[in-house]
């Protein structure tokens, strides 16, 4: 299951902060801060609630990394730091954060393999270019976004040109008082196209 935050234009990247992920001279980091409620918090505290185990692109891992392991207490941080990590990355050689595991070399393969295993739910968050990857080879079996109500035009899209023109089927749907719907989607094969005339 991937869990990302978007705005109404498709961008998910740095949505936590200013200087989160200025790659690409993004400059509108930040974006969901001012929209997160009771509704949205709880969302997300009901996804880690299920214990999972977390699949990261190599930027995710390290803005997560960075933070999680000295989060205050209140922060509940402990599902993140006691979950199983696993980390998809070309160029780094070794992960530190508890938990963590490093993927090389073939990805997909791998990322099946922990599809097929018997563990508790993997779910990715954030990663960006990980998505990328996963939509490509039809890996996702569903989707939370949690929509915020900003549009930014440019930068890193949850929906990239090369993904399979693909139809999907909607869960869940829920709208926080902030503006942000959180809408869950499983895929439902190939696009399927008509015609009004």
């Amino acid at each position: 299951m991937t869990n990302t935050f978007i705005t109404l234009d498709g961008i998910m990247q740095a949505p936590g902060g200013p200087g989160e992920d200025e790659s690409g001279k993004f400059r509108s980091g930040g974006w969901s801060v001012n929209y997160f409620d009771d509704i949205v918090g709880g969302v997300m505290g009901d996804t880690l609630a299920k214990k999972p185990d977390l699949l990261l692109g190599r930027k995710t891992y390290e803005i997560f990394a960075a933070y999680w392991p000295n989060a205050k207490p209140e922060e509940e941080a402990d599902d993140l730091n006691n979950a199983k990590k696993y980390v998809a990355s070309r160029t780094l050689d070794k992960v530190d954060w508890v938990n963590s595991m490093l993927i090389k070399g073939d990805a997909v393969r791998e990322i099946n393999k922990l599809k097929e295993s018997d563990g508790p739910e993997l779910q990715v968050h954030g990663s960006s270019n990980l998505i990328q990857t996963l939509l490509k080879h039809n890996l996702i079996d569903e989707m939370q976004l949690l929509i915020f109500p900003v549009a930014i035009g440019k930068g890193k899209r949850f929906f990239g040109e090369d993904i399979n023109p693909s139809g999907f089927k909607l869960i869940n749907t829920r709208v926080a008082p902030s503006g942000v719907i959180i809408a869950t989607y499983a895929p439902a094969g190939e696009l399927k196209t008509g015609t009004f005339a």
